[in-house]
């Protein structure tokens, strides 16, 4: 259960939701595993979310993450307690801390996993992800060593509704480390303070592909993402062409979102795009090809010219949130209430 400043990441809340589905099958509990200084009072979160168990170790020297006393930290709990499958989020933490448990218990690891299931006869859990650049999913075994282990994308699953009161068992367990051994120590945390751009976060998504060929274009999708209050987003292309930065790309290689809302514009549709958008709840695409992948993934197409389409849906956004803002307004001033 990866934490932040004492404040659960929503990864781990998802990784509770897929443990609870290979669980199920596996006849077996599904865990969490919560480390830090001062986090105790997360377990309740832990078990509304899904798990049955808790191991927890609240500690001091597991303030800040530090690979060399996470691996430590969950490197002892593994090898005591033998779970079949360990899952991490495939965040900057999850990678590191993952690749390293490897290591040191000896097992394998799948990275970026975007489907799991379970051999039942066999036991085997089955990591599935993206492989020779998106044009095929491979599915990859670990036979002979255990845990079986996999890093998991963020927001390929969505997280389980939270059921308030629910409880389970909390097993507390103890480090064996002193902060003057350790070989690593943390001198000062500086935080980025440059706006960052959340598309994992984001509900409205209106994302440029190589459609829209060049700077103009690309303004011209920004203009739409401010009508509609919207997060500008990328394909691979239009980061390559040096359009924006790595930070706005959505697929394989970039971000992956679940919105509510995913306005793809001149955005082909290729299966490393699709994997990091397919999850959005609705999909509106704009393309000129009508054979464009895009369209099968979509909920609403629009086979037109993005540059004759756009400007009018901008155009059309801004005159709607505009009068909606004005009535508010003028409610507002002259004391207007609703009821019923």
């Amino acid at each position: 259960m990866e934490q932040k400043e004492g404040q659960l990441l929503d990864v781990g809340l998802e990784l509770l939701a897929a443990g609870q589905d290979l669980a199920r099958k596996l006849e077996v509990d599904v865990c969490g595993v919560l480390l830090g200084d001062g986090v105790e009072r997360l377990t309740s979160q832990v078990f509304e979310a899904g798990a049955d168990k808790v191991y927890l170790i609240d500690d001091p020297v597991l303030k800040n993450y530090r690979t060399e006393t996470y691996m430590k930290a969950v490197g002892d709990l593994v090898r005591k307690y033998k779970p079949e499958i360990f899952l991490y989020g495939a965040t900057s933490n999850g990678k590191d801390l993952a690749s390293a448990v490897a290591t040191d218990v000896l097992c394998g690891l799948t990275a970026d996993t975007t489907l799991m299931d379970v051999d039942i006869d066999k036991r085997l859990f089955e990591a599935s992800r993206p492989a020779f650049g998106g044009n095929i999913m491979a599915t990859i075994l670990c036979k002979k060593h255990r845990p079986q282990m996999a890093t998991v994308r963020p927001k390929v699953i969505r997280r389980l509704l939270a059921e308030p009161g629910r409880t389970g068992e909390v097993i507390e367990e103890k480090v064996s480390m002193r902060e003057e051994d350790l070989k690593t120590k943390v001198i000062e945390i500086v935080k980025n303070t440059k706006k960052a751009v959340n598309l994992e976060e984001a509900e409205i998504i209106v994302a440029a592909g190589k459609g829209i060929k060049d700077a103009k274009g690309f303004a011209m999708a920004a203009e739409l993402a401010e009508a509609m209050n919207a997060t500008l987003g990328a394909s691979r292309d239009v980061v390559e062409a040096g359009l924006c930065g790595h930070e706005r790309q959505v697929g394989q290689t970039g971000a992956t979102v679940t919105p509510k809302v995913y306005v793809a514009i001149g955005i082909s549709g290729a299966i490393q795009h699709l994997v990091g958008m397919q999850n959005a709840e609705l999909i509106v695409a704009i393309n000129s090809d009508k054979d464009a992948p895009i369209f099968q993934a979509a909920h609403y197409g629009i086979c037109a010219d993005a540059f004759t389409v756009v400007p009018m849906l901008t155009k059309a956004f801004r005159e709607a949130l505009n009068t909606t803002e004005s009535v508010a307004e003028q409610e507002e001033t002259e004391g207007v209430t609703h009821s019923g």
